[in-house]
């Protein structure tokens, strides 16, 4: 399956991408509409063709016609949020149901806990973990491997990120500034105790908004922080994405990406980065392997082999759901990591504050990187080490996982057999050796 871009930073758009203006979405809407009725046809045909009363339906023929038809439906339809379908772990080698549930919310963002209804009280509490997911095109729920992985042996948080087209203009902006208070505001909610993991994108803000606690002396700073496969210094072995960034500069990406949402969604005439954008510079990325992949999905189909057509239906029902970012988080995000490369060089501020990563002295630092990214090359997350030089050595751990690209840095058996246990252990010891504000301040 095509994952080298499944999950990655905001996305850029590609050389084959059109130039935008306010009617494009506009038209794109319309687009999608008209298609309802030929969906509804080869729903209807989809179902005739595969009625066991129908004697066609037991022929090439008939498995073809069938096959065609969800071919059909699958690449016209507009995806929608996926489930996380995670209804129960195991803690302690006993199956336990699962509550997710909203604990805060503002108009951008839920935090959700995963509850775990246990039916005896834990010996001993367990690590809390708060999850930054990517605001970055997907929906939190790509990270449902990572929850699935830590839920046994953690209490998890998420960030659950909103689709800005479902977001009233009068709900305001949201910028990195927002997303940076929001962090701060979660962490507060959640008051102290917990260990912070961002995933690729939310490096940045969430190093940022740690370092603006410790500026504050803020006691309720993480336990911990883990950076994974994060564009904290991009001028370190840059990817493809990030040349195109530096090459186009903010002002391409102002011009050609950015429209306007259109009625009849809640975010009409808010400025955004359209999802549909986005899932064209996704797929133009491993354009044959999508190709490939539905070419096998219809052979699939006419055979009958249902495991290989469910796993390419649970893979695309979450890749092609994408969601909507506001203009100006999109743009400071893209402006300041990729073009200005403003945190490394010490140019970052945050409501007018500068952003010191120097700051930071009780709060653990890991690193995770994947040998073979292609999203956040090796080196990009390290460098944040050289940053956060006021926490002790014996605080701080850098991991290269072998033999996986971006999406195997969180998703996949490396990361749950390799990558987890070194993030609990890092998180134990973390907790065990915990600095007081006093001791940092002095």
């Amino acid at each position: 399956m095509p994952i080298g871009e499944f999950g990655g930073a905001p996305p850029l758009a590609t050389e084959g991408s059109p130039a935008l203006t306010t009617p494009m979405y506009w038209m794109y809407e319309m687009a999608h509409a008209s298609l309802n009725p030929a969906r509804a046809v080869t729903d209807a045909a989809k179902m005739l063709f595969q009625n066991p009363l129908n004697p066609w339906s037991q022929t090439e023929f008939g498995k073809s016609v069938a096959a065609g038809c969800e071919l059909f439906e699958r690449t016209t339809r507009r995806y929608g949020k996926p489930e996380w379908g995670l209804d129960s772990t195991e803690v302690n080698g006993v199956r336990t149901p699962i509550e997710v549930r909203s604990v805060w919310e503002k108009p951008f963002c839920r935090l959700l806990y995963f509850d775990r209804q246990l039916a005896r009280p834990l010996r001993s509490p367990q690590p809390r973990v708060l999850i930054v997911a990517p605001m970055s095109g997907h929906y939190a729920t790509l990270l449902r491997g990572t929850v699935e992985a830590f839920l046994p042996t953690h209490e998890v948080y998420i960030t659950d990120w909103s689709d800005a087209r479902m977001v009233p203009l009068s709900e305001g902006r949201f910028d990195l500034d927002d997303y940076v208070d929001y962090l701060i505001e979660m962490l507060h909610v959640l008051g102290g105790n917990v260990h912070v993991i961002a995933v690729c994108q939310p490096a940045v803000p969430v190093l940022a908004a740690v370092s603006v606690m410790e500026a504050e002396q803020d006691p309720y700073v993480p336990v911990s922080m883990t950076l994974m496969g994060g564009p904290i210094d991009t001028r370190r072995n840059p990817t493809a994405v990030n040349n195109l960034a530096a090459e186009r500069g903010i002002d391409w990406f102002r011009n050609n990406v950015i429209t306007k949402v259109p009625f009849p969604h809640p975010g009409v005439m808010r400025d955004v980065y359209p999802g549909f954008l986005q899932l064209n510079g996704f797929i133009s990325m491993n354009l044959d392997r999508h190709v490939d992949a539905h070419k096998n999905l219809f052979a699939n189909l006419v055979k009958g082999d249902g495991d290989l057509v469910d796993k390419h239906r649970d893979f695309y029902d979450e890749y092609l759901a994408v969601m909507d970012l506001t203009a100006e988080y999109y743009l400071q995000t893209v402006d300041l990591v990729f073009v200005k490369h403003a945190l490394p060089k010490g140019e970052m501020t945050h409501r007018g504050v500068p952003v010191d990563p120097s700051k930071i002295t009780r709060v653990a630092l890991m690193t995770v990187e994947g040998e073979k990214d292609d999203i956040s090359g090796l080196g990009q997350t390290e460098a944040t080490h050289a940053l956060c030089s006021s926490i002790p050595d014996h605080r701080r751990v850098h991991y290269v996982q072998m033999g996986v690209g971006h999406y195997g840095v969180f998703n996949g058996s490396r990361f749950r057999s390799e990558i987890v246990p070194r993030i609990s252990d890092f998180m134990m010891s973390a907790a065990s050796v915990k600095p007081s504000l006093a001791a940092a301040a002095e």
